[in-house]
């Protein structure tokens, strides 16, 4: 039983290191081939969102919404792959269920 809770303090504090970790470790989306491009961290948040010089030219509104909407979904996408291939090296690659 003590082996078994010293494993599980283990993972705890390896855990908390790899959470740590992922503040300082960035995804980045883009849509419209680089018109927008996001920079999101491993807790999700929005760090910066760059705006391609040509995009402003002829500014439209909607489709510059949409285009920051799917780079901001793009980032999230491959920030929770980055936190997933962090994770798996505790998991040994075991999906554990919201455990982020």
């Amino acid at each position: 039983m003590s082996k078994q809770m010293n494993m599980l303090k283990k993972m705890q504090d390896a855990m908390t290191k790899i959470q740590a970790e992922l503040e300082h470790k960035t995804a980045e989306g883009t849509s419209g081939g680089g018109a927008v491009t996001v920079v999101i961290n491993g807790h999700l948040k929005v760090m910066s969102i760059t705006l391609n010089d040509e995009i402003l030219e002829e500014p439209d509104k909607e489709m510059l919404e949409d285009l920051i909407t799917a780079a901001v979904n793009n980032g999230i996408d491959k920030a929770q792959e980055m936190i997933q291939q962090e994770m798996s090296k505790i998991t040994g690659g075991l999906p554990i269920p919201n455990l982020f």
